[in-house]
């Protein structure tokens, strides 16, 4: 029998951009083999509802045992794990359709928050003691990311030995040429700390009790 695979996912670009690192990340690591898992790699649009249900359709015909969904983050410096989604969208700008939902729920009567159900800081460490700058963050943001993070872990209610998150990404060296000193990664760094971050997801059944959390 051939195993479910590991659902990787990255966006299209957004906010007049033409790269998006999470999308050619999730590309350069499509086909691979993870412990024996195969990595399929699909592009969300960076647009509200759409981009759910998308997601929602490629959980249903993949049936993936682990989703990793990856978004693009400028201005941080590391490779975030995400601890939270909210129910919250709250754009500060339009998506890619032209909506900026404001104060609106990913899902109505939903919940007002998930937790990653990934080792989030077992995966930081992993990714830290190999050399990559890695974190755990405690937002996701309010835009398409954090509502795709949320539709996710709303979805997987209905999955419960499905396990997964979201993990933000800096932007590549060729978009922070654009803005003075805006952190970045390059391609290959990003795409070998995430296939390092999903092979410990899939080894680690239990998450470090390590302290990873912020005072602001």
């Amino acid at each position: 029998m051939n195993a479910a695979p590991l659902l990787l996912t990255g966006f299209e670009p957004f906010g007049g951009e033409i790269l998006n690192p999470s999308w050619l990340v999730a590309q350069s690591l499509h086909g691979q083999v993870l412990a024996g898992v195969p990595v399929l790699a699909l592009q969300l649009p960076c647009v509200f509802g759409q981009a759910r249900r998308e997601l929602e359709q490629a959980l249903d015909a993949h049936r993936p045992q682990l989703v990793l969904c990856l978004g693009q983050a400028g201005g941080r410096s590391t490779l975030s794990l995400e601890r939270v989604a909210i129910n919250v969208d709250d754009a500060r700008i339009a998506d890619n359709a032209g909506a900026q939902p404001v104060d609106e729920a990913v899902v109505p009567d939903g919940p007002a928050a998930y937790f990653s159900t990934l080792p989030i800081k077992a995966m930081v460490l992993a990714l830290q003691r190999a050399g990559f700058p890695a974190s755990v963050s405690q937002t996701a943001g309010t835009f398409v990311c954090n509502h795709v993070f949320y539709a996710l872990m709303h979805a997987l209610r209905q999955r419960p030995t499905v396990r997964g998150g979201f993990m933000h990404l800096p932007l590549l060296p060729e978009q922070a040429a654009a803005w003075p000193d805006q952190p970045s990664m390059s391609l290959a760094t990003m795409s070998e700390g995430v296939r390092l971050a999903l092979q410990t997801a899939l080894s680690v059944q239990t998450d470090l009790r390590w302290s990873a959390g912020s005072i602001a």
